[in-house]
């Protein structure tokens, strides 16, 4: 055996090793490993980091780019946020959220769309009363199975995208894996709401409560003039059992009503009093159609734009504030900020914001300047100044700009014949030129860990084919399996790619199979293509370990999910995707 081969297999079996026992995050493993075959000589430099200049690598992080624009601009809570609507039984309910977003996940990187999605369905459930960890696995779950429906739903099947490239086989087209992809994503989610409501628990944390009203808030936001919640009921609106908050009033005109009836029809231009704690105020920014009820006029003479901060101060003893109201102190033009909410300790504040008469000790929620905290940290008139973290409410102007621009992307790749990563760079530059996202969001939106594991892995998987150790352990496999057919040995890779996809990153689980699924093909004699999508599909289709995908974390910590409850409805999910796959690629792709 040539040294180079037990080099390279020793060094592939160390990094598993340090994957599996998560001694290092897995593209600073991926990365020591390609500087090892750098500096042993099987790579030339330029071999080394070739896997950097592939063009799936720079599509990746530009659709990282054009994915958080559609959230920037609200486009998703547009498309996604009001699907779930009002709860009528659990199966109807999975239908509503699979569905729609197994569907965007073909187009867009599925992580942004369950991190939108989370705080979203855990609200939704809570209103109706029933269990988040009901519907948070379906939800990473359904992201999965529907991004295999083409090559830009995960960076696991654009991995292959750039292999296939590099390795000269035929181009896979945008939508080359579909025809299994379609299948395996409707079983699965046949699986979801019918089999899995039966296998996910129903645990019910305890919410925040205002029994003591010890944070209770007051807020007043107006149904603005455009806004979709016009002639819709409180209860369609979704403002209804809001997690820790109350609809108080709604003053109209001349007119108070209350109390508010959850069949009470929404006008634009109504005035919303809200009790309740500041998270849920907070969330009231990022609905489209509300608007604080301070002015308009001071709301848009404010510095900042959408990046102004959201800051809670407590108004001191010795303050100006004092006994006057928020309107009688020219409070915007003093302090360069707007009063969005008031809190008084053990008492409900009566009354619209303006006209509320401030008192030592009240704590007041303001939308500021960005050099609020800058000039005002210290100030005699406020204690315990801070800026509440968050995200700046969407800019849903812009939100159909960027579906627009989406779309124009898809058909461009799919119709048009222009290659991913010149359409994704395209379709950020016009959203960078539309202002639906920010040159500085635009930058922090790439996920670079994740490309450099891609990098990495493609520079490795060049190692183990030219080293000759991929021909190696495809000959030992062909050996051992490979008399009992090609199907045999299909199995064998992917049970393999699955295996490694869920102890370790999918993007590294294509890399290491890649080369060995090509030679053993190769060595079999027969076509490459269905041993490449079993690859493929084998490697996205992990569902059992919650450490393995990025989405099963969003959600893993969001709904307090215990380790079990993946493996629970995870393992049976595997085989079926796993049966309808070695069903199907043999069929559609013959040997």
């Amino acid at each position: 055996m040539d040294w180079q081969i037990v080099f390279t297999l020793g060094l592939v079996v160390l990094a598993l090793t340090a994957m599996v026992r998560e001694l290092a995050a897995p593209d600073l493993v991926l990365m020591a490993t390609l500087i090892c075959l750098g500096a042993a000589g099987i790579l030339t430099p330029v071999e080394t980091f070739a896997g950097f200049a592939n063009p799936v690598v720079a599509a990746i992080g530009a659709l990282f780019i054009v994915s958080a624009a559609l959230r920037e601009t609200g486009a998703l809570e547009m498309t996604l946020g009001r699907v779930l609507g009002r709860f009528k039984g659990t199966r109807r309910a999975l239908v509503r959220m699979t569905v729609p977003v197994a569907a965007l996940s073909g187009f867009l990187n599925n992580a942004p769309i369950v991190a939108m999605m989370t705080p979203t369905v855990i609200d939704w459930a809570q209103r109706n009363q029933r269990a988040p960890t009901q519907f948070l696995i379906p939800l990473s779950y359904a992201s999965i199975l529907g991004s295999t429906c083409t090559i830009i739903g995960t960076s696991t099947i654009l991995t292959i995208v750039g292999l296939v490239h590099e390795a000269g086989l035929p181009r896979w087209s945008f939508f080359e894996p579909a025809p299994v992809g379609i299948l395996i994503a409707g079983v699965g989610l046949l699986f979801l709401v019918f089999v899995a409501p039966s296998l996910l628990p129903r645990r019910m944390d305890a919410q925040e409560q205002l029994d003591d009203r010890t944070r209770e808030y007051t807020a007043a936001m107006r149904v603005t003039q455009d806004s979709p919640l016009h002639d819709q009921t409180v209860e369609e609106a979704n403002l209804r059992n809001l997690p820790g908050l109350f609809l108080v009033e709604i003053d109209r005109d001349d007119r108070v009503i209350t109390p508010v009836s959850p069949d009470q029809i929404l006008q634009k231009g109504d005035i919303l009093v809200f009790a309740g704690v500041v998270s849920t105020i907070l969330d009231l920014q990022r609905t489209r159609g509300l608007e604080p009820a301070a002015k308009e006029e001071l709301l848009r003479s404010l510095p900042g734009g959408r990046n102004r901060p959201m800051v809670e101060a407590v108004v001191s003893g010795s303050s100006p504030l004092i006994g006057q109201t928020v309107k009688q102190s020219n409070f915007r033009a003093v302090y360069d900020a707007v009063v969005i909410a008031v809190h008084r300790n053990a008492e409900r504040v009566q009354g619209k914001i303006g006209d509320i008469q401030l008192r030592p000790g009240d704590t007041l929620l303001m939308q500021c300047a960005p050099k609020f905290m800058e000039l005002h940290r210290n100030s005699r008139d406020f204690y315990l100044a801070s800026e509440l973290p968050g995200t700046p409410a969407p800019a849903f102007e812009h939100a159909r700009t960027a579906l627009g621009i989406l779309v124009a992307m898809v058909l461009a790749v799919s119709l048009g014949g222009i290659h991913i990563s010149i359409a994704a760079f395209v379709a950020v530059a016009a959203l960078i030129g539309t202002r639906c996202i920010s040159a500085a969001e635009a930058r922090d939106a790439v996920d670079w860990s994740v490309l450099i594991t891609i990098g990495c892995g493609l520079g490795v998987a060049n190692a183990m084919d030219k080293s000759g150790a991929a021909q190696f352990v495809a000959a030992g496999l062909v050996k051992l399996v490979g008399q009992l057919g090609p199907m045999a040995t299909l199995i064998a890779i992917y049970v393999l790619c699955l295996g490694m996809a869920e102890t370790l990153h999918h993007n590294a689980a294509v890399a290491i199979m890649f080369p060995i699924a090509l030679a053993s093909s190769q060595q079999l004699g027969v076509d490459p293509t269905p041993f490449v999508m079993t690859v493929a599909i084998g490697s996205a289709c992990a569902f059992a370990f919650p450490i393995s995908y990025q989405t099963h974390l969003i959600v893993y910590g969001a709904g307090a999910h215990r380790f079990g409850d993946f493996l629970r409805i995870g393992i049976p999910l595997d085989l079926v995707c796993m049966a309808v796959a070695l069903t199907a690629i043999p069929r559609i792709w013959p040997f």
